[in-house]
């Protein structure tokens, strides 16, 4: 049996030493265009930074030693230019001697990613991108000797690359269309994010765009021109779908290769994976274009084990995901609040800042969590997490919680592991857990951060429960203060009408809840509390 591999990084090599572990007798080759295999993309930012030092150890196998441990023919700088569907060959270039031939195949893998978006600005050519080691070395050679740097895109890749040329000294500016970094993440979740990189120097230059590029500056929509002696379009990327187009291969109006849950295309003897393909939403079902390495990676080799005739399917993915910014992790995994609304669909959502373990034990730090959730069926839509420790492993336990099918409430009952430096008792995920049985139990009513306005402008009060010193350093305009210990003894200063409560973060806001709730009131919490209201209204400019 001929398989032939086209794309040698994730999916591609995931799927070459799979096969080879399922098959022995079968003949594998893998063209790749670029000159290096099974290189740690996600590391090539930190490479450019000089926190990962040597460029070696980006390089996990070599073509000699995938052809000594699998026995796979790894061919590198040569390139796929047409696909024969009727005498199944794909011809391949050798990108040096330019010399062709026909590999002829049985089964045809298309792994070839996804590829940087160059936007049509005048002078974009001089904008470098990160796509595989060779677009590292460029970088490497352009930041020597620079002093200032212009990064155009504020998503994932964007915020890495900025972090990293901070590192090396750079001063660096980035432009961003939306009016937030990494869309990923809801507004009022980013805002301390925005304010660490500004901190550190950052000139963040949000809903804002590039309409130039010069030899030593770029400019913006508003004729500002700004310093640049490197510049990196960081604005996204599309799927490398070109070879299928020209196959006649179903191609989703985004550029996604079209499969079916066994990763076969529109031509069964062809199949796809990684970054090239779209893959089925585990919210909705719709097809999206996820460029994750570890759904790559399952992809490759799931196709391995269709080949070899092994009953697997696709998996329909969430999203997950996390970024290093400064110190911060940001972390997401499912919808968002932004998607939520576009769709149309109805939801609840949850904020909280627990600590990432007990707060007795030295280095405890907040994290910021946000649970969003169907408020019909309980099932958990999607969560958020932002923190200086312990952010990823509580979106993965939602990621996984998500992918068992536990309702939002479940989460309460979830024995997750405890010491003192390690989680609390009450783990920040059992606390979205009680939260969410509170909401779903109709205990408590919650308000969210962008709606306490228009609810003083309806009559309700605001009744801040914080310590004086907390109300002193900012507060809610308009808002009473009766800290939550003195506020059975004070409930006759409590204006008539419905209330708004809040605390710092929402647990006092719950206890005052109750104690008005118990006396007749109607009662809101603040959902989040002070904290989350006041990066929620940073948001707002």
């Amino acid at each position: 049996m001929n398989i032939v591999i086209v794309g040698g990084v994730a999916a591609g090599m995931s799927t070459a030493a799979r096969l080879r572990r399922l098959d022995e007798t079968a003949t594998i080759t893998v063209v790749e265009k670029s000159g290096n295999v099974s290189f740690a993309n996600c590391g090539l930012p930190y490479h450019v930074g000089g926190v990962i030092e040597e460029r070696s150890a980006l390089l996990l196998q070599t073509p000699d030693s995938l052809r000594a441990r699998f026995d796979i023919d790894v061919r590198v700088r040569t390139e796929a230019v047409a696909i024969a569907r009727d005498a199944r060959t794909v011809r391949v270039r050798d990108l040096d001697s330019g010399r062709e031939e026909d590999l002829p195949y049985d089964s045809l893998v298309l792994t070839p990613g996804a590829a940087p978006v160059r936007p049509p600005i005048p002078g974009i050519e001089r904008a470098l991108v990160l796509r595989n080691v060779e677009d590292t070395d460029a970088l490497v050679a352009a930041v020597d000797g620079a002093r200032s740097a212009v990064v155009i895109g504020g998503g994932f890749i964007g915020v890495e690359m900025t972090e990293n040329l901070l590192h090396r000294g750079l001063a660096v500016t980035v432009v961003e269309a939306m009016p937030q970094l990494m869309a990923p993440m809801d507004p009022e979740m980013i805002a301390g994010v925005h304010d660490a990189l500004r901190e550190a120097g950052v000139d963040l230059r949000l809903s804002s765009s590039v309409t130039a590029i010069g030899e030593d500056h770029v400019e913006l929509a508003t004729g500002e021109r700004i310093p640049a002696d490197l510049v990196v379009a960081a604005v996204g990327v599309r799927p490398e779908s070109a070879l299928a187009v020209d196959a006649g291969l179903e191609v989703a109006p985004r550029g996604g290769i079209v499969v079916d849950e066994h990763y076969r295309t529109s031509d069964p003897h062809i199949y796809a994976a990684g970054d090239a393909v779209v893959k089925r939403d585990a919210l909705d079902g719709e097809g999206v274009l996820v460029p994750l390495a570890n759904t790559a990676n399952l992809q490759g080799r799931r196709i391995a084990d269709t080949i070899a005739g092994r009953a697997v399917e696709d998996r329909p993915v969430l999203g997950t995901a996390i970024v290093g910014v400064l110190g911060h992790q940001v972390a997401a995994v499912g919808w968002n609040e932004k998607r939520l609304v576009a769709a149309g669909r109805a939801h609840r959502f949850i904020h909280t800042h627990a600590a990432s373990h007990a707060g007795y034990y030295p280095g405890a730090e907040s994290i910021s969590l946000k649970l969003l959730i169907d408020p019909q069926t309980d099932a958990i839509l999607g969560a958020q997490a932002v923190g200086r420790d312990g952010a990823d492993k509580r979106i993965d336990v939602i990621a996984t919680a998500m992918r068992a099918g536990l309702r939002a409430s479940d989460l309460a009952e979830l024995e997750l592991a405890y010491a003192p430096q390690f989680g609390s008792a009450k783990d920040p995920v059992n606390m979205l857990g009680f939260v969410a049985e509170n909401r779903a139990t109709g205990l408590e009513d919650s308000i969210q951060w962008h709606e306490v306005a228009d609810a003083q402008a309806a009559g309700e009060t605001v009744i801040d429960v914080r310590t004086p010193a907390e109300f002193a350093a900012g507060a809610i305009p308009g808002a009473v203060n009766i800290p939550v210990d003195e506020l059975r003894v004070r409930a006759d200063e409590v204006p008539a009408g419905d209330l708004v409560v809040h605390c710092a973060v929402g647990i006092r806001g719950h206890v005052a809840g109750r104690i008005l709730t118990a006396s007749g009131r109607r009662v809101r919490n603040l959902d989040g509390g002070y904290r989350t209201w006041s990066a929620g209204m940073s948001t707002r400019g």
